[in-house]
């Protein structure tokens, strides 16, 4: 037995981690078991990191009121957890009166809703926001904003180890008994007994529904293609764009500045067939460059740096057909755990009112006592880059490795990398590097600096290049020397 505890959350992504921090308030050994080798590797990394606004579902569903919640309430946790983030507004362009009668819907629904500062823009107003943005007129969303997603994922989950959680990763849950009141989940890095069992397992959490007793949810994944372009247009985006949605009220291909200063293009969504892929297809590359020219006309191939696919949950209804609402549920026939299912977007915005939720159903069951001292706040690396030249000089003077730049792209520095490989999650992957520090995401995506990340991850961590892997298990960098 690998370890005992008092809950076990299954799932390190954006909301399991939120689940683990808000748990982390109270005094329990509490475990996060992640398949994959870091957080925020699978879709809670995959995805345009829009904070929205709460418009587009309906009044009333789970959804939309973690939705609303948690976008109040960000610029408080954003400060709290050190998260980059930028209340940037948002626009979403029509251009028929078709597309007038659909924005006018979502402005009476985001009213109900209680998003603030709704309006209307016509073709002069949007010019005053940004004059390169396309389309006839808009619908301003003030409310919604920009957010790092790996830095944020990465923020709740180390600050839930700093209230003492465990994070266990290569653990994917591979089958779970009950019994004497206890669950044993058996995984592919060990075996562990847990008092409680809360399912946050993106992806998979309709097989783990299963597995808990829960009954069958069918899921019908939703797969993105993106393309990222470099900084020299983040100068002329400054704000999302977003198409009116189709009849399905699913957005097309939309613009998103970043908050490190690129533009995220996308997504083209479609429902994959078998096995879960991240691979980017030849077949998107047209219509992402055609849709997102109608709404940024300036948009360039030559700018694009980089292209990227996500994988969503989704679940449908079986009732109605239509896109199940978030399900946080518990049941007598499965005691002592709490399931998520459905739990797509805005589940980035609605991780932390999600997370509260859970625990509020853990405790309404079985009282917790607070734990003393509890920190909620967290500090991410310093980045030189951003620090002032009297900042950078006393960075150097207490630590030389501040005076070596390593990403030349980024400007991110060798002692910025020693912190990142000394994270404490202890997640060891050349991407776990990255998403804390940039290093490897800028034009040359790593042309430059990733094998110096390497050299000192084998520094570090004793490793042959063999053993270094890019995000993944399977994801071998090196099989072996050129020549001797």
């Amino acid at each position: 037995m690998d370890g005992e505890y008092d809950i076990v959350v299954i799932g390190g992504g954006v909301v399991g981690s939120a689940v683990a921090r808000e748990l982390s308030r109270y005094r329990a050994r509490i475990a996060v078991l992640e398949k994959e080798l870091d957080v925020c590797m699978a879709t809670s990394g995959r995805n345009t990191g829009l904070l929205h606004s709460g418009i587009l579902n309906a009044p009333g569903l789970l959804r939309t009121v973690c939705c609303v919640e948690g976008n109040r309430e960000f610029d408080q946790v954003a400060e709290e957890l050190d998260v980059p983030f930028k209340r940037t507004g948002k626009m979403i362009v029509g251009f028929t009166r078709e597309d007038r009668n659909k924005l006018m819907h979502f402005q009476r629904q985001g009213k109900e809703n209680g998003v603030p500062g709704l309006k209307f823009l016509d073709r002069a107003q949007m010019d005053d926001v940004n004059p390169a943005i396309g389309g006839s007129f808009a619908l301003y969303v003030p409310s919604a904003g920009i957010l790092d997603p790996f830095l944020y994922t990465i923020a709740l989950a180390e600050n839930a180890v700093a209230n003492g959680v465990r994070y266990y990763f290569d653990s994917e849950v591979l089958s779970i008994a009950r019994e004497s009141g206890w669950y044993t989940l058996r995984t592919g890095g060990g075996r562990f007994r847990t008092r409680w069992v809360v399912n946050c397992a993106g992806l998979s959490a309709c097989r783990i529904s299963e597995m808990l007793g829960f009954g069958h949810y069918d899921p019908h994944r939703l797969r993105g293609e993106y393309f990222l372009l470099d900084k020299l247009t983040g100068k002329k985006v400054t704000l999302p764009i977003y198409p009116t949605p189709g009849e399905n009220g699913e957005f097309g291909v939309h613009v998103t500045p970043t908050v490190d200063g690129n533009v995220l293009i996308g997504p083209v969504n479609y429902y994959p067939d078998g096995e879960i892929s991240y691979a980017t297809t030849r077949e998107a590359a047209g219509p992402l460059m055609e849709n997102g020219k109608e709404l940024y006309p300036q948009l360039d191939r030559r700018n694009v740096i980089r292209s990227y696919a996500g994988v969503f949950p989704r679940v449908e209804d079986p009732e109605t057909g239509k896109e199940l609402d978030f399900r946080i549920e518990t049941k007598e026939e499965a005691p002592c755990a709490v399931n998520l299912v459905s739990i797509t977007s805005p589940g980035l915005t609605g991780a932390l009112p999600i997370a509260r939720r859970v625990a509020e159903a853990i405790v309404e069951k079985e009282p917790l006592p607070p734990r003393p001292g509890f920190d909620p706040r967290h500090k991410r690396i310093v980045r030189f880059a951003e620090c002032t030249a009297e900042e950078q000089e006393r960075l150097i003077a207490a630590d030389a490795d501040y005076g070596e730049l390593v990403c030349r792209c980024e400007h991110v520095t060798k002692a910025e990398l020693r912190k990142a490989i000394r994270n404490p999650l202890h997640a060891v992957t050349v991407n776990s590097v990255k998403y804390r520090t940039r290093a490897g995401m800028g034009r040359c995506q790593g042309g430059y600096c990733e094998s110096r990340i390497v050299e000192l991850m084998q520094e570090e961590y004793g490793l042959r290049p063999e053993e270094i892997r890019l995000f993944s298990k399977n994801s071998y960098l090196f099989t072996g020397k050129v020549k001797n």
